[in-house]
């Protein structure tokens, strides 16, 4: 009942300043965001990649109004990049891109934000490694799944994010599980009208394993990203049943989250990649958190009182 109240509250100034000036936040916050500059979170990449985990790396950003916002968030994973050709990784670190922050909403931004993360892939690319697009909310779906298929022109590897919540993302998966594409499926973290997505929980679960079925049936490669053990189950199973072997899909959860899980699913054989967001703009990614599930929520609440 909570989640759209705070899904609300995520596009709120006045919300931003409150939780931002609170004194518990910020401890609250590195739970799911474990730095602010590439130096912070180098230590944390090497720690999780040396635990047989793999990782993809989130700038935290979005809703920017200016092209040259959009230039110095392409500057910031351009920078990540580098860093990450220092650590000679590979793909065990690739990266994950809202197309918001590299200017989408802009006049003339698909322009823009294609050729920003043009950049990124390219430089990707050259070190061995891949970006996702991440999915935001509905509207700006078409100009993602359109820049994503321009990319992949030149870069296959290029991945994307579908919501299984949106009535129009069976026929995505449809569509991009047919051309081989690299796609993350979540359940969705926007607040949207029932018009156009399901709002109930058991209708979203649903929807999600009819999509995940598709994917693992389809020619691409499926990423589950999900906390939930009962979907993480069938996921196995489903894989199992497509013939699919460890290397041909993976699983994928937050920074944060069930990190025991983490664990437990790489020492089972399984790829296992931890979706890590860093950066100063961190507040509608940490609301979104919150809104997902009511643990998370629980969690801030609990550490709002006992540190007050």
């Amino acid at each position: 009942m909570l989640g759209p109240v705070i899904l609300a509250a995520s596009r709120s100034d006045r919300m931003r300043r409150l939780i931002s000036a609170a004194p518990v936040t910020k401890q609250v916050v590195d739970r799911f965001i474990p730095g602010e500059t590439v130096a912070d979170i180098v230590p944390v990449i090497q720690d999780l990649t040396g635990k047989g985990l793999e990782l993809t790396m989130d700038v935290v950003g979005e809703d920017i109004t200016t092209a040259e916002q959009a230039t110095a968030a392409r500057d910031a994973y351009l920078e990540l990049t580098g860093r990450l050709a220092d650590l000679g990784l590979g793909r065990k670190v690739e990266m994950s891109v809202k197309l918001s922050m590299f200017g989408q909403s802009l006049d003339g931004g698909h322009d823009l934000a294609l050729k920003n993360v043009r950049s990124v892939v390219e430089a990707a690319a050259a070190i061995g490694t891949t970006v996702t697009l991440d999915a935001e909310d509905h509207t700006t779906l078409d100009s993602m799944f359109a820049i994503h298929e321009e990319l992949r022109t030149d870069f296959p590897q290029t991945g994307c994010v579908i919501q299984a919540y949106l009535f129009r993302t069976e026929a995505d998966a449809r569509r991009l599980a047919a051309s081989g594409s690299r796609v993350r499926l979540v359940k969705g973290a926007y607040k949207e009208p029932a018009e156009v997505a399901y709002q109930q929980k058991h209708e979203i679960d649903k929807a999600y394993v009819r999509i995940l079925r598709t994917l693992t049936d389809g020619t691409g490669y499926p990423m589950i990203g999900s906390h939930d053990p009962r979907l993480i189950s069938i996921a196995q199973e489903l894989a199992r049943k497509a013939g699919r072997k460890p290397d041909e899909y993976e699983f994928q959860m937050l920074y944060g989250i069930r990190s025991e899980e983490h664990l437990r699913l790489a020492a089972e054989g399984h790829r296992m990649r931890v979706y890590t967001a860093y950066g100063t703009d961190w507040y509608g990614y940490f609301m979104r958190r919150l809104a997902e599930k009511p643990a998370n929520l629980r969690f801030f609440a609990r550490s709002v009182i006992t540190k007050g």
